[in-house]
């Protein structure tokens, strides 16, 4: 056996724990979950998913789980995209602080994130009441949809940083200052040249935020104790449930979850293709 097909045995064995892991952890759960999805009381059988979309609560959880997923994904990659363009322009020091608070922050969720947002914005929160003795609000629900949106954008702000910063490595300052020789202001710059080299990482990121957003649990469930309506509110109440006791139908709303990833993933897949013939 020559040095090359010993390097590639090797480095096929060192990637066999990997595997083992990825398959253990994701393929096999994926599975199991696919398979428990189509057994219904009546044998099996699509029986669960069409309780799924036939059902007006399941079908509320779905619509809430999107839209406080895309306002929130959107609003904070807005806020992501000037956050790590401004952070080019600032000194080292501050830059670095700023990237090692947004690697912290990025991971306060759960109910330290949720017991935060109370004290702040809860009813009686101390950011609540200036609001409203300054007038600039009248009232304000936390607990509400736009309340989780509020909740949600605060953590996907440092995520959006820390994925979007590094993209901006790609855009030369040369480019700049040829492209305001050839006498482009700085709309033209964006458009034609900025925004066609960043759309990949913007698109990405977006669907990063949009899954992590989809897939938050225990801050939504820490604030609401589990009374609002969102996709993973629905699962882990039938798989954990004294009540609603239905693993089956838990594994149909996982699916419906996976499917809407799937879907989300395919457009973003499109949107590349189309940004990179425009780009040409």
């Amino acid at each position: 056996m020559n040095s090359t097909n010993r390097g590639k045995w090797l480095a096929a064995l060192c990637l066999l724990p990997f595997a083992l892991f990825f398959f253990a952890f994701q393929i096999a759960p994926l599975a199991w979950v696919a398979i428990h999805s189509l057994n219904t009381a009546d044998g099996w059988g699509l029986g669960n998913f069409v309780k799924v979309f036939s059902s007006k609560f399941y079908l509320q959880a779905i619509k809430h789980s999107l839209q406080i997923a895309f306002w929130s994904s959107l609003i904070g990659i807005v806020i992501a995209v000037i956050g790590s363009y401004s952070l080019r322009k600032v000194e080292s020091k501050l830059r670095d602080f700023v990237m090692a608070f947004s690697n912290m922050t990025s991971n306060f969720a759960g109910v330290p994130l949720a017991f935060a947002f109370i004290i702040l914005l809860g009813f009686n929160g101390a950011l609540t009441i200036l609001l409203k003795q300054s007038g600039l609000i009248e009232d304000f629900n936390l607990y509400s949809k736009t309340g989780l949106i509020v909740l949600y954008t605060y953590f996907q702000i440092p995520l959006g940083v820390l994925l979007l910063y590094p993209a901006f490595d790609a855009l030369r300052e040369d480019w700049r200052e040829s492209a305001e020789l050839l006498g482009a202001g700085t709309w033209q710059f964006w458009r034609f040249i900025g925004l066609p080299v960043l759309t990949p990482a913007l698109l990405g990121t977006f669907i990063i935020l949009l899954a992590n957003a989809l897939g938050a649990y225990a801050t939504v469930y820490a604030l609401t104790t589990g009374n609002f309506n969102v996709l993973t509110i629905r699962i882990a109440a039938m798989v954990a449930g004294d009540i609603f006791l239905d693993p089956n139908m838990a594994s149909a709303l996982a699916m419906v979850l996976v499917g809407l990833m799937v879907l989300i993933t395919v457009v973003h897949q499109w949107l590349l293709k189309r940004s990179y013939h425009v780009a040409r």
